[in-house]
């Protein structure tokens, strides 16, 4: 197998059992493990009996660490980089020493792992495919407001903090109190919760239920309220342009986020 110089290497969000034979290997085989938290890594690390030595690197000293890993590297030792929990650099430190040693031409892979989003989509029935990570929201409710109604035609998802997400959904009531949601806290653990609902009904549901851990959450797209007259009407109209079946299950299906394939029979009858 190809040897890279630095290994970005994700860890498990909650079940200690959901690491991967190759991030064990990697970690075993690294000189040196940059870690987010050395508390939280140690526990990982003492669990698997890895005994590599760790160093700190978070976002409050990632310039300052960019010698320290430029001689590391220098000396032909390999570097493995890991955040508290899940995949570094998503939402976590990491980008600025990747671009540094890319810069530098040192070799950088990642290893295929844990990851909150992915877990928690994968749970959660959606009518498109895509969708816009905001990462964790902005700090203002105006902010919230903004980019709520500027991705109205997409899924939102988005991480939170059990302090918070209360708050966030008043908000999202406040702008689309019809709006489906889901909230997802404690993914892979024992505790572990998705609720899908309005977000009137999710307030009151985590009213009484204790909050705990990172919360990811998900506000679904828009549905076009547009009538079968009215694409019927489209469709009629882009025939009449010399747009082909095909073409016109596209347009439309986009516009009006509808089945594509109905959308085709449609043009057929």
């Amino acid at each position: 197998m190809k040897e890279y110089d630095f290994y970005i290497v994700p860890t498990p969000i909650g079940n200690l059992g959901d690491i991967t034979h190759r991030a064990l290997e990697i970690l075993n085989a690294a000189d040196v493990i940059a870690c987010e938290d050395m508390r939280v890594t140690q526990k990982l690390l003492n669990h698997f009996d890895i005994k590599t030595k760790c160093i700190s690197y978070h976002k409050f000293n990632e310039k300052e660490r960019i010698n320290c890993f430029l001689e590391i590297l220098n000396e032909g030792k390999k570097i493995a980089l890991v955040s508290d929990a899940g995949t570094p650099l998503f939402c976590d430190p990491g980008a600025v020493i990747v671009e540094e040693l890319r810069k530098h031409n040192y070799t950088v892979t990642a290893l295929a792992g844990a990851n909150a989003v992915a877990t928690f989509l994968s749970q959660v029935p959606r009518e498109g495919e895509d969708f816009f990570f905001a990462g964790f929201l902005p700090k203002t409710k105006t902010q919230i407001e903004n980019l709520i109604k500027k991705y109205k035609n997409t899924d939102i998802v988005f991480y939170d903090s059990p302090n918070r997400i209360l708050n966030t959904l008043e908000i999202i009531k406040e702008k689309r109190p019809d709006a489906s949601c889901a909230v997802g806290r404690e993914l892979t653990k024992i505790f572990e919760e998705i609720v899908i609902d309005k977000p009137e009904n999710i307030i009151e549901h985590f009213k009484t239920n204790i909050l705990k851990g990172e919360i990811v959450g998900l506000v679904l797209r828009e549905k076009n309220k547009s009538s079968d007259t009215d694409i019927n009407e489209k469709i009629e109209i882009l025939k009449a342009k010399g747009f082909k079946a095909k073409e016109i299950s596209v347009i439309l299906s986009e516009l009006y986020n509808i089945n594509k394939n109905d959308v085709y029979k449609r043009c057929l009858d």
